[in-house]
């Protein structure tokens, strides 16, 4: 259950905090070097044109290939996308989460007084196409969280984006976009949903268990997880520590409770590569053990080999621990079944990555900094495949493959597409 919990204690630290981004930002006007507010800016200068970091992003890499696994849909329901923002999100009654919504949007730079949907969609479109042709983003949509019995619980949801709003998008810009269906299994048509997402050309299914009250080790889900081997549609599962949303049943993200969706033959891709947090290894002693240890002993159990992956969104970030990356970059055997995704909005949200401490870590050349943090103020989904292109430890990057995700993401071929009509912006 999701509670309304407020505090003077919190409210004051959200003012506080919000206050000093509008301070950083107000400096930065003068000084070009922004802390916290993304200055959203347009038209790459000629300065990152010319940048060998950049150019090294696509040394070996087909752009064609090149498809963002890991991009989030938001708004605020002001246009026709069906978009709801629940209470968590919307109420200063909730300030800390309050917060976290302005930080979101400021990211994606949709901050636009009555017409934020229609802005975070044109701002995702300004980046991608300044981007090579054939590289794409896949669209997440999110369902609400449901009860045990399937039901939907709009009260309880932080925030709703329908099948049918990125179905749409992806419909109304085949170049640049693709799109991931989000089915609550409990739903009791939720095979028939599956089924229908497939034909429409949905890629993936997208869950975040905890936030979403799904159980991916309950008996409830055993339909749905052969459905999505039947059908050959990879689900992409938050695993480990959630701190963007309150939730209250985060063992559900526990990676291991994945066995299931895996035994029925679904392909699954782990989100972040659980790379944050801690979870009871239920294998053995159900004491804590990080969430990315149980994460590895995933990977590392070779009846998994073909159908369990990771991907990479957010492990830049400050609160992933530096032996997580080190591990991922030096683990040559998964780098097969490692995919790129930058959970857009967050690399547009200036105090989540530092490249400068990435660098003083020793895990990328301190001369490419500067040029990363000044593409992050015009191009976020750019400077994330531009960053961990960039990366290395020990000699070691990720390989042109771990960007090249198009391969896992191929239509199954029993299904043809129902066309759809095309949504434009407004």
């Amino acid at each position: 259950m999701i509670r309304t919990r407020f505090s003077r204690r919190r409210f004051l630290k959200t003012a506080a905090l919000l206050t000093t981004a509008g301070a950083f930002g107000a400096a930065g006007c003068h000084t070009r070097k922004y802390f916290l507010v993304n200055p959203c800016r347009a038209a790459m200068p000629a300065r990152l044109a010319e940048s060998p970091w950049l150019a090294r992003v696509w040394q070996g890499l087909d752009p064609a290939q090149v498809w963002d696994c890991h991009v989030h849909l938001a708004g605020v329901g002001d246009s026709d996308s069906g978009i709801v923002l629940g209470a968590q999100f919307s109420s200063p009654m909730n300030p800390l989460f309050y917060a976290r919504r302005w930080f979101y949007m400021n990211g994606a730079c949709a901050s636009v007084a009555g017409a934020v949907d229609k802005a975070y969609v044109e701002r995702l479109l300004e980046q991608v196409t300044a981007m090579p042709g054939g590289v794409k983003l896949m669209l997440f949509a999110f369902d609400y969280c449901h009860d045990d019995a399937g039901r939907p619980l709009p009260e309880e949801s932080a925030f709703y984006i329908p099948d049918d709003y990125a179905r749409d998008l992806a419909a109304a810009y085949p170049e640049r976009f693709e799109w991931v269906a989000s089915i609550h299994p409990y739903r009791p048509d939720a095979v028939d949903r599956l089924e229908r997402a497939a034909a429409q050309g949905a890629r993936a299914v997208k869950w975040l268990p905890a936030a979403q009250n799904i159980d991916p080790a309950s008996s409830r889900c055993a339909a749905f997880h052969a459905a999505l081997a039947r059908l050959r549609i990879p689900l992409i599962t938050h695993c480990g520590a959630e701190k963007a949303m309150r939730t209250e049943t985060l063992y559900y993200s526990n990676p291991l409770r994945l066995r299931r969706a895996l035994e029925a033959g679904a392909r699954v891709i782990i989100a972040h590569c659980a790379s944050a947090g801690d979870d009871a290894d239920i294998d053995r002693d159900s004491k804590p053990r990080s969430s990315f240890e149980l994460f590895a002993r995933l990977m590392d159990e070779p009846e998994w080999r073909e159908n369990l992956c990771g991907d990479i969104s957010a492990i830049v970030l400050r609160n992933r621990k530096p032996q997580v990356l080190k591990t991922l970059l030096s683990r040559r055997d998964w780098h097969s079944r490692l995919l790129n995704g930058s959970d857009y909005p967050l690399p547009g949200i200036l105090p989540l990555i530092s490249p400068a401490a990435l660098a003083a870590g020793g895990l990328l050349p301190e001369t490419a900094v500067a040029d990363l943090e000044l593409l992050r103020e015009y191009n976020p989904v750019y400077f994330d495949l531009a960053l961990k292109r960039t990366l290395s430890w020990q000699g070691q990057g990720f390989p042109a493959e771990v960007f090249a995700t198009r391969r896992f993401f191929t239509p199954p071929s029993a299904w043809s597409r129902i066309p759809a009509s095309p949504r434009p912006l407004s």
